[in-house]
């Protein structure tokens, strides 16, 4: 995530809320200024003076019903100014949500974020595709624990608690790669459950949906034969889905076009064939308390995955 992700918004949500954040920050700033004036006033008016008999006190003066009313009207006035600002950045934030089929569906699971998009039936893992310009309806859902869903220079954070759906408007402004996180201690991979949302041209979003709901052609080499023999008979199948094979499991993350995403394990490793046989030798290693067992491979049946694997495209 940016840290300059409030004064570098790219969404109209995102925006609202960088303005009531530099509001905020400016008003904050005038008041420690005026504070941090009267203290060095104060310091200076009721210093002690060398004519002053020693262990005298400054003439203490009661009763300034005028100072009173003032420093408690004053801020009482500011907080119904600031009061209004957030009611507004809440509206902007928040526009009403119709009741219709979301564009996308994010479910999030310990430690990675499972991306549906209902009207086309394309399935992926840790990456949101987004079309640049058009706002889309998400709706977010729990497979277990509460998680949080946050990508600063996107909008606000949304909790995603299990049995209980919330939805929000999600868009971008401009084209590029948005990171965020889940904001809701999940569990002991917490830090680890990235998410990336990639806003895309809408022609570019169309050929990468279309190119997602393509299967994957496998290679006819016998290390890819022999790969894809494994990932049947092992344990593989169990929890992962590959479309046009025998995989339907959803357990765990899609795998139909796995190479095609920049991140491993939600954001732990960057997705190469060096990452992805590390991974599958030893995953408690690289993200330790996932659910991803160790298999004990053998070196040559990790080199046949991921020749396999790679050709998950």
């Amino acid at each position: 995530m940016s840290l300059d992700a409030p004064f570098d918004p790219h969404s109209r949500q995102a925006l609202a809320i960088s303005h009531l954040f530099v509001i905020t920050m400016a008003i904050s700033a005038v008041i420690l200024a005026g504070v941090t004036v009267l203290v060095l006033y104060a310091a200076w008016r009721f210093r002690h003076k060398a004519d002053a008999p020693r262990g005298a006190e400054p003439r203490q003066r009661f009763g300034r019903p005028r100072l009173e009313i003032a420093w408690t009207v004053a801020p009482t006035i500011l907080l119904i100014v600031l009061f209004g600002f957030t009611i507004r950045t809440m509206g902007a934030v928040d526009p009403p949500v119709p009741a219709r089929e979301p564009d996308v569906v994010i479910i999030g699971h310990q430690w990675w974020w499972e991306v549906r998009y209902p009207g086309s039936g394309v399935v992926t893992a840790n990456e949101v595709h987004l079309p640049v310009g058009t706002p889309q309806l998400v709706r977010f859902q729990s497979a277990d624990v509460i998680h949080d869903f946050w990508v600063p220079a996107l909008g606000r954070k949304m909790d995603i608690i299990p049995g209980h759906p919330n939805a929000m408007w999600v868009e971008a402004d401009s084209a590029g790669t948005y990171l965020g996180a889940c904001a809701e201690y999940c569990g002991i991979q917490h830090a680890w459950m990235r998410i990336r949302v990639l806003a895309q041209l809408p022609s570019e979003f169309a050929a990468w949906q279309g190119a997602q709901l393509r299967p994957s052609v496998l290679d006819t080499a016998d290390r890819v034969h022999r790969g894809a023999q494994l990932f049947q008979q092992m344990t593989c199948a169990s929890c992962h889905a590959i479309t046009g094979t025998a995989a339907v499991a959803r357990i765990g993350p899609d795998l139909t076009h796995l190479m095609s995403r920049g991140t491993l394990a939600a954001g732990v490793l960057e997705n190469t064939p060096v990452s992805l046989s590390r991974w599958l030798t030893n995953p408690d290693a690289i993200k330790p308390g996932s659910h991803m067992p160790n298999l004990q491979l053998t070196p040559e049946n990790v080199r046949s995955l991921v020749a396999y694997l790679e050709t998950l495209q």
